[in-house]
């Protein structure tokens, strides 16, 4: 018998690294990648403007790439739960998975979620994806979340060092037998008429193959000055790549795993310095999750 699994894309909207999207792929015969606009649940921290412009081009991205590897991205709105019931029903599936987020509302949320889905006998499933370390496995003696960053960052190093590599995106992706109901991505109505949404794309590349651009740019270009000039965003010295992470286009363990690879090639003079300091910019971002 047939089974099919649904990919919940939230903020990790790569192909690369992607624990739920593998999981589909090993266990299921078939996979439907959803993604569900339900801004009212991230209430009172919902996306702003320049957020859903940079999310729709993040998205049409995703879409296509999904679409040529064999199943297209579905669209659905929110309530999020009422989606996914509606999904399993229409796709006949067994199983829902995505990679968690961290914000309380959300945790709340997905829980809450989760919770309902098992009750009704689907196989709901999170994964570890946005983040170097899980919470739960970095807390202080006394089982708290650091609020130090100096000792947060010695307890994290050993375990960076003990990360295995991320995984390749999928070659290709089996889809549903019929295709799902979508909407375009037009009606999630996320670019506002304003002058500066188009110049947007004048500056930046949102999607998964823009990350990686702008990465190889950052490995030549800003790396080896990292350390002097990472807090002048107006120098060619960031990475930036906030944005990137923040969408989940690239993963921060894809983001070691370069600079690893990085500094394992040629290396000029005190580049293994500079990506040091660059390593703690990376955990200060897991800091701020915990």
């Amino acid at each position: 018998m047939m089974s099919t699994a649904i990919v919940w894309f939230r903020r990790d909207l790569r192909l690369a690294d992607q624990p739920a999207l593998r999981k589909a792929i090993d266990e299921h015969d078939r996979v439907v990648p959803v993604f569900i606009w339900a801004p009212e649940e991230e209430s009172p921290w919902a996306p702003g403007a320049a957020s859903r412009v940079w999310l729709h081009h993040s998205l049409a991205a995703l879409g296509a790439r999904l679409a040529r590897l064999g199943s297209p991205l579905v669209l659905r709105g929110g309530p999020s739960l009422a989606a996914l019931r509606q999904l399993a029903r229409d796709g006949d599936a067994r199983a829902i998975y995505w990679n968690r987020l961290y914000e309380p509302a959300l945790q709340r949320r997905d829980a809450t979620i989760q919770a309902a889905l098992r009750a009704e006998g689907l196989a709901a499933q999170s994964f570890a994806s946005a983040l170097l370390i899980e919470p739960s496995r970095l807390q202080t003696r006394a089982g708290r979340p650091y609020r130090v960053f100096t000792p947060f960052w010695r307890a994290a190093r050993p375990q960076l060092d003990a990360l295995g590599p991320p995984h390749p995106a999928p070659r290709r992706i089996p889809g549903p037998a019929q295709p799902l109901a979508s909407l375009c991505l037009a009606e999630l109505a996320l670019r506002p008429a304003l002058p500066w949404a188009a110049r947007l794309l004048d500056t930046w590349t949102p999607g998964e193959a823009g990350a990686h651009a702008q990465f190889d740019h950052f490995l030549e270009a800003g790396l080896g000055r990292y350390r002097e000039l990472r807090d002048l965003p107006a120098r060619e010295g960031t990475s930036r790549l906030s944005a990137h992470l923040h969408f989940g286009e690239v993963s921060p363990r894809l983001a070691l795993a370069r600079i690893r690879s990085r500094l394992a090639g040629r290396l000029q003079p005190g580049l293994a310095h500079h990506a040091e300091h660059y390593l703690r910019q990376l955990v200060w971002r897991e800091f701020a999750h915990h």
